[in-house]
């Protein structure tokens, strides 16, 4: 008997300092490799030349023209006592700013709160990201919520914070659960370097191989001023 058909795989992206982890899995549901990122270009690249089959990135994907969005509400509802781990997407308006003060101000003319310092610093995130989605159109990339992907992992929003130790603890516990292999990857240099963003961009990966089989939990779908959908994927 021959090998079986290859499966398709996928990609999940979480931001980390100075880059971006991207792990990489089957889309049967097996870990196969993390590396650390300057940024999303090459992983696009491999989406578009067939090497990858979708993609799911912890970063906003279509930002609303006014007022909050509602996928950001639903994943809080859902999340219940981990809710405040989404930070409330910034309004279209605000990604052109030049500073934290215009983006604020910006923010809050559009319907929205002041903008946190951490918020404004996921501005150039978002950008780049929306820049590489725009030129690689008809790629499957979608906006994920690692809380989100561990909640529905577990059946359950995680106890505990994900920068304590249990907090790593059930995480990794949750992934070992749901992918093949993610042993291996833990006990890697990047997992010691950044278990937090590794542990997130495997909880994306997960998420990203639901979304190709057509099993993900989405979370709004609405679209933004400029056609992206406002939605977050697990």
């Amino acid at each position: 008997m021959g090998p079986g058909p290859v499966r398709p795989v996928v990609a999940g992206a979480d931001g980390c300092r100075g880059g971006w982890l991207v792990a990489v899995a089957s889309s049967g549901r097996r870990a196969l490799s993390a590396e650390r990122l300057p940024d999303l270009e090459p992983v696009f690249a491999r989406l578009a030349a067939g090497q990858l089959a979708a993609l799911a990135v912890d970063i906003p994907i279509g930002l609303s023209g006014a007022g909050p969005r509602r996928c950001d509400a639903e994943a809080r509802r859902l999340l219940g006592p981990r809710r405040s781990s989404v930070f409330p997407a910034p309004a279209r308006a605000a990604l052109g700013a030049s500073c934290h003060a215009q983006a604020s101000a910006l923010n809050q003319q559009a319907g929205g709160k002041r903008l946190s310092l951490q918020s404004l610093s996921m501005l150039g995130r978002i950008g780049h990201v929306e820049h590489l989605v725009r030129r690689h159109p008809g790629q499957v990339v979608a906006e994920c919520h690692p809380e989100l992907s561990f909640c529905l992992m577990a059946g359950a929003p995680m106890a505990h914070p994900k920068r304590t130790a249990a907090g790593r603890t059930e995480r990794l516990d949750a992934l070992r659960a749901a992918l093949d292999g993610i042993d291996a990857q833990a006990s890697s240099p990047l997992f010691s370097a950044h278990p937090d963003d590794l542990l997130d961009a495997f909880a994306c990966a997960w998420s990203a191989a639901r979304l190709l089989a057509g099993e993900a939990t989405v979370l709004g779908g609405d679209l933004d001023p400029t056609g992206l959908p406002m939605r977050i994927v697990a």
